[in-house]
């Protein structure tokens, strides 16, 4: 099968490519290096951290790429097609992860973080709930440097991995809700969006985030009636201005939420309770007054849910019914689409990894670049994100200190 055509480019923005003219001028000195692609092992994790065109781009560069075999399959990305652009496709974890630079999807195991080789750099995912105490101080005894790539600010102070993710997921999302909502048995054999002389179908989406601007921006081209809540005025008025339409929006008011979910077909909730499970957004005797075969998507299961209803399943059995209301409560929903997200995130890490060795290693790169610096959690060894050492009672070490002393 061919390789999908995408345009490779950095979509940080806060890393300039520089010509070898000016590199040489700040004295960036370029340096090859050994990069290796595990391949994912947990639970229903499809995606992979470059694409065959962004491997492609880092060989020509002079750099080797450990591919471990199989690793992008569940994307759809073969063996053959990385091979083709110079990867090394290697049948052995652990040679993989005697890379200078490990890229990956979740954070590393126990077991992996065994094989890394010591002073290498981990480009993953955080995910700090889900960890380990284990595997942090084992990145410490090997003196990793460790970055999260969902954490990197760019120079507009977003994240630019996460927005992209982001958009990916408010639209499936409204995908999702228009499967089980058209299904016999789940749904009520409706489909999504609006047909002439047809009632429109009505979505209510809960956050004014990105995952809401474009969980309304499929809804609404559906043909949908789209209501958005958000507690947060600005982020109303900011959805209204970039979805370019009149859109109902509102403040989280219990009346008026139960209102529009009465009448709901599909509801998307992206915002999830701050202050534990006694402020959930939707309530138990909220979903109970629901229309039969209506959906709820939950995207913020990962984070506790919105609703009282939800809890978590995932891509093998991934609904459950409660009042006669589906509940789809999955929380990777990207991994879902796994060859689009992997693109999404090859995006970032592939132009990373490529200025990371243009400039002859990562400290150049941290020494000129804050949003950067704002993703490294582990560096030599020293945890340096205080939301790390505060969670596992791990030291804390300032990093501008650090970068200053070596």
């Amino acid at each position: 099968m061919m390789e999908e055509k995408r345009p490779f480019f950095n979509i940080q923005g806060s890393i300039s490519m520089l010509p070898q003219e000016e590199r040489l001028a700040v004295g960036y000195e370029r340096k090859s290096m050994v990069i290796g692609i595990p391949k994912e092992k947990i639970l229903q994790e499809r995606r992979v951290a470059l694409v065959p065109s962004a491997v492609n781009h880092l060989v020509l560069e002079g750099n080797r790429v450990l591919i471990e075999r199989g690793a992008g399959l569940a994307a759809n990305f073969s063996d053959i097609q990385y091979s083709e652009v110079g990867a090394e496709i290697v049948d052995s974890s652990a040679a993989v992860f005697k890379a200078d630079i490990i890229a990956k999807i979740v954070p590393p195991t126990l077991e992996e973080v065994e094989f890394m080789k010591d002073r290498s750099t981990l480009i993953s995912a955080l995910h700090i709930q889900g960890q380990r105490q284990e595997v942090f101080r084992k990145l410490i005894s090997k003196k990793i440097t460790a970055l999260s790539y969902e954490h990197i600010r760019d120079k507009s102070n977003t994240h630019p991995v996460l927005h992209s993710i982001s958009e990916i997921v408010g639209s499936t999302a409204v995908l999702i809700g228009a499967k089980y909502l058209s299904d016999s048995k789940w749904g009520r054999g409706k489909m999504l969006g609006g047909f002439t002389g047809i009632n429109p179908s009505n979505v209510v989406i809960l956050g004014a985030g990105t995952v809401g601007e474009f969980a309304a921006r499929a809804a609404m081209g559906f043909g949908a009636t789209v209501k958005i809540f958000d507690n947060s005025l600005s982020k109303l008025s900011n959805i209204q201005h970039n979805l370019q339409a009149r859109v109902f929006t509102s403040i989280i008011q219990e009346e008026i939420l139960l209102d529009a979910l009465i009448s709901a077909d599909v509801v998307i909730g992206t915002i999830f309770p701050k202050y534990g499970a006694n402020n959930l957004v939707i309530t138990e005797a909220m979903v109970e007054k629901m229309k039969k075969g209506s959906v709820i998507v939950d995207v913020s299961i990962d984070k506790g849910g919105c609703s009282e209803t939800s809890h978590e399943t995932n891509h093998d059995d991934p609904v459950y019914q409660i009042h006669h209301v589906t509940h789809y409560c999955v929380p990777n929903i990207s991994s879902g689409t796994p060859h689009t997200s992997s693109y999404a995130l090859s995006n970032y890490i592939g132009p990373f990894i490529s200025e990371l060795s243009n400039a002859g290693g990562l400290e150049k790169i941290l020494m000129n670049d804050q949003g950067v610096r704002n993703g490294i959690y582990i560096y030599r060894g020293m945890v340096v994100m205080k939301e790390v050492s505060e969670y596992f009672g791990l030291p804390f070490h300032n990093l501008d200190l650090l970068l200053v002393s070596f």
